[in-house]
């Protein structure tokens, strides 16, 4: 007997979105073997499954594949999906690894873990995701999702629509990205699975645990599952980097005995005259090394999921479900940083040994290479990042089709709260040095001057400046609630499709910040004058353990966070909250939709045609503190409460087709209008404040959302034991970006040093987001191919061949104030995926090579284009099925060890030079 394993996962995938209705499935289904004796139905993917000999079993990898191809060709939009078995099975750390084997879609990658998502080579804040159809919270306060909070294990199925229908809640112009979470009646029957593995990284050499678990029953009418994933990572990252350009106005500003002796030098070592100091647009194209810095970075990572799902289905025509999602994330990052910091308040230019005309002339950029500086800051810095996300999710649905009509009704609430705790213990030597390029980043060593340091070797020149801390609480809860209902039809009109949603949500944030100085405070004494050398010192990499300091044939010794902490925080000690730093964020929406869909022949091609359109209605109020002069006669300003509302409607049309050139092979097309909302921090009242960069960011209430029309046109040929090959261009023009911009100027600022002593007054320039006027446009190509060597050969049955490529390009530039021609911040020019895989007998294998280009990672100083190179990365995962039961698995990820590498402008003038290592896990894996 032959049953289908994914009818009812897909449609509740489909269901109110314009999709195929459940049980008109491609004949390629994945399907279940019945079990002799009327014993319950296994799935066709379970290990060990007794079958009957006739019935047509799918295991492992390539039944994962052949359901994410299905749901792939039941959507009638442009879409790509991954699927339980592999997610649960490839190496990836967290979900948004997984994602990144999807086609169009790369990740941004943070210290070797794989964070937010970038869907079509557009920044992470243009793909809405949402979690079992409910927006999903992740307490960023920006639209993007911080993916690496989630554990994979504890998802079902992914899929990334690229094209929307009017059904879909809008948000996503890169694309939406809808997680699943598993159902009883996913898998009827009792399931328990469970899985425990140790982790390796190559760098720190400590080993963390992993294990999750999965029990599932269905009794009658009723299922209950119940999930539950932790994760302990510790990681290690060592990193030459932080080295930027710096414009040489930094001293020419000052217009005293330092910019006289910056000038000279200028002309006397490399020739160049400034002429008029006021003219920025040449003096700012004069640049130095900002500051050269070797850090290494100890991660550690606790991460916890529970996943529970309640479920009531009495009929294939009715459907009622609870689900509950409830986690913690907990990072605890120690840093360790050496720096030479060439642009200090007190130094300039000593003598000019190399500078470059000629890498950026065509920009008119002159780059002093290698410079010995008359007094570098040196700083020895102890950082500690604490932070503690914790988010829920509870949501409830009925789908139910009594005869001609399908109604779904559904509501819940997502929330995160997050806390982070940052201090930086700081001491200073001040020295002249030499700092200079290197082939993988930058150095600081000593110059020829008689009063010159090492500045790694001479703990008692370094002086107590400061510890600092900050506090940042966040609040992030969203509300919805939506009713859809469907009539079907025989005839040319196949259905009529209406709905109506509202969504409620609110960002709050406190922030606070105290700095420790001397003579002393309470019963703890930390005068200017104690030297490093007076605390415990510690080789860095004896701090965190592991290997020997990856990026240069480097060590050196600092205080250890551990120590700082019980030292510099005695009982009682609080970070307090600034007023000026609260705001509050709150946004309102209604949405209503309505939507038909049509079949009909044209000739002997079936189409199927979706349209309709979207109505939204937003309300936003923002909160906050704002400074205003002192009107009672006294100097300086003080934070007096504010607030804004704002209101904007919008009908954004969609329609997507699809036609069946032949019964496998499809021609898609789709055309839309959609949006995304301003980032809910960029619509707080707040002001903070860069000293370093004489700047003020703030706010901007009045941002209005984000617009795009888009339209695609593709093919996909579905081939003979579960291959696809697929081809589609997309376009979108893209009006109302938000990007920083100059909007005022504050002037008299006073800039005070770290010790209390006045470094001077400046005008301060404002920064806020805004509404670019005109627009751009991104288009692209996306080729897919699964490839099954079966299909061809017999005798390489089980060999395949997953892999898709992206190539993108687009009209916008990127943000500099010099006019420098850069590409969208984030957007790689092309990326690509391969896995080749064995999935037959017991062993399984793959191999997986990710790779996404050269991007803009920012913009320094809204002048100087950073950018993060192109990587690669090698992951590979092998299984063994012991028993019918127990399956051995072996994992690595990035088992090359590639470096992450960056650099502003060209190559030769590189930002970072950084290893994470390799990480490695062997596991056990159970079903029962």
């Amino acid at each position: 007997m032959i049953r289908n394993t994914t009818s009812g996962l897909l449609a509740r995938l489909l269901t109110g979105t314009a999709m195929l209705a459940a049980g008109t499935l491609p004949a390629t289904m994945p399907v279940m073997a019945q079990q002799a004796d009327g014993a319950e139905p296994v799935a066709a993917g379970a290990e060990g499954a007794a079958a009957d000999d006739n019935a047509i079993i799918v295991t492992g990898y390539q039944r994962s594949l052949q359901e994410a191809i299905d749901i792939k060709r039941a959507n009638i939009g442009f879409s790509d999906s991954i699927v339980a078995t592999d997610i649960a099975d490839f190496p990836e750390q967290n979900l948004s690894e997984a994602l990144q084997r999807v086609p169009g879609v790369t990740i941004e990658r943070d210290r070797g873990l794989g964070t937010r998502v970038n869907v079509r080579g557009l920044p992470s804040e243009y793909t809405f995701v949402s979690i079992n159809q409910l927006a999903t919270a992740s307490g960023s306060g920006g639209r993007d999702v911080e993916f690496d909070i989630f554990a994979s294990e504890l998802i079902q199925t992914v899929t990334v629509n690229k094209s929307p229908t009017a059904a879909h809640e809008e948000g996503g112009i890169a694309g939406s990205v809808a997680i699943s979470t598993a159902r009883p009646f996913d898998n009827p029957g009792r399931r328990i699975v469970g899985s425990v593995e140790g982790a390796y990284n190559t760098i720190s050499q400590k080993v963390d645990p992993q294990f999750s678990v999965l029990a599932s029953d269905t009794f009658g009418d009723f299922g209950i599952l119940l999930s539950f994933a932790g994760q302990q990572r510790s990681n290690r990252t060592d990193s030459n980097s932080g080295i930027n350009f710096r414009p040489i106005s930094r001293w020419t500003d000052r217009g005293n005995a330092q910019t006289r002796q910056a000038v000279a030098v200028l002309q006397r070592d490399a020739g160049i005259t400034l002429g008029d100091l006021a003219d920025k647009d040449r003096v700012n194209r004069v640049v130095f090394l900002d500051k050269v810095g070797d850090r290494v970075y100890y991660d550690q990572q606790d991460r916890y999921g529970f996943s529970g799902s309640l479920q009531y289905q009495p009929s294939n025509d009715l459907s009622i479900a609870f689900d509950a999602f409830i986690g913690s994330y907990d990072t605890h990052v120690d840093e360790y940083d050496a720096a030479g910091y060439s642009a200090s308040s007190t130094s300039t230019l000593g003598v000019i040994h190399e500078f470059d005309s000629t890498t950026l002339a065509d920009d008119g950029i002159t780059v002093l290479r290698d410079v010995s500086y008359t007094r570098t800051q040196h700083e020895f810095l102890s950082k500690e990042y604490v932070n503690e996300t914790d988010y829920r999710q509870f949501g409830g649905e009925l789908n139910w089709t009594p005869g001609q009509w399908e109604i779904n009704v559904l509501g819940g609430y997502s929330g995160a709260d997050k806390t982070l705790d940052f201090s930086n213990l700081k001491h200073v030597a001040y020295a002249p040095t030499r700092t200079r390029y290197t082939a993988t980043g930058g150095e600081t060593i000593p110059s020829e001057d008689p009063n010159t340091i090492d500045m790694y070797n001479a703990p008692n020149r370094y002086l107590f400046e400061a510890y600092e801390t900050t506090l940042e609480q966040i609040a992030d809860d969203k509300y919805a609630a939506q009713a859809d209902i469907s009539r079907f039809f025989d005839g040319p009109v196949s259905r009529i499709n209406a709905g109506a949603r509202y969504t409620n949500k609110t960002n709050q944030r406190q922030y606070g910040e105290e700095k420790l100085q001397g003579p002393e405070r309470g019963s703890v004494a930390y005068v200017n004058k104690r030297t490093l050398a007076e605390s415990p010192l510690t080789s860095v990499t004896e701090i965190v353990g592991g290997q020997s300091y990856q990026a240069r044939d480097l060590d050196w010794a600092q205080a250890d966070n551990a120590w700082a902490r019980d030292f510099f925080r005695p009982d009682g000690f609080r970070t307090p909250f600034s007023d000026g730093q609260y705001y509050k964020v709150r946004e309102e929406t209604w949405a209503g939709w309505a939507m038909a869909d049509l079949e009909f022949d044209l000739g002997p091609v079936p189409v199927f045609i979706n349209g309709g359109a979207r109505y939204i209605n937003t309300k936003v109020k923002s909160e906050g503190f704002q400074q205003i002069q002192n009107t009672d006669g006294s100097t300086g300003y003080t934070d007096a409460p504010v607030s804004s509302e704002g209101r904007y409607d919008k009908v954004l049309p969609a329609v997507n087709a699809r036609a069946e050139l032949l019964p496998d092979l499809l021609l898609r097309a789709a055309a839309s209008q959609t949006l995304i909302r301003p980032a809910l921090t960029d619509l707080a009242y707040k002001r903070t404040a860069s000293f370093n960069t004489f700047r003020f960011n703030d706010g901007n209430p009045d941002l209005e959302p984000t617009y795009a029309d888009q339209w695609e046109a593709g093919l996909e040929w579905y081939l003979p034991g579960g291959g696809l090959l697929s081809a589609s261009y997309f376009w979108k023009d893209i009006q109302g970006v938000i990007t920083n911009r100059l909007t005022g100027t504050v002037p008299d600022v006073t800039k005070y040093n770290a010790n209390g002593t006045i470094d001077g007054v400046y005008d301060f320039d404002v920064y806020q987001p805004v509404n670019a006027e005109g627009s751009f446009t991104v288009k692209g190509v996306e080729l897919a191919a699964v490839l099954p060597f079966g299909m061809v050969v017999p005798a390489l049955e089980g060999f395949g061949i997953n892999a898709n490529y992206t190539f993108l390009d687009s009209s916008l530039t990127g943000e500099s104030d010099l006019g420098i021609d850069t590409s969208p911040i984030g957007l790689a020019d092309n990326t690509y995926n391969v896995t080749v895989f064995w999935d037959r007998g017991p062993l399984a294998a793959r191999v997986s090579y990710n790779r996404k280009g050269a991007y803009v990672e920012y913009i320094q100083n809204n002048m100087y284009p950073v950018y993060r190179d192109a990587y690669g990365q090698v992951d590979l995962a092998a299984s063994y099925q012991l028993t019918p039961n127990f399956r051995v698995e072996l994992q690595g990820i990035n088992v090359t060890e590639e470096e992450t590498s960056g650099y502003t402008m060209d190559p030769s003038f590189p930002t970072m030079y950084e290893f994470s290592g390799a990480r490695y896990s062997l596991g056990v894996r159970a079903l029962f």
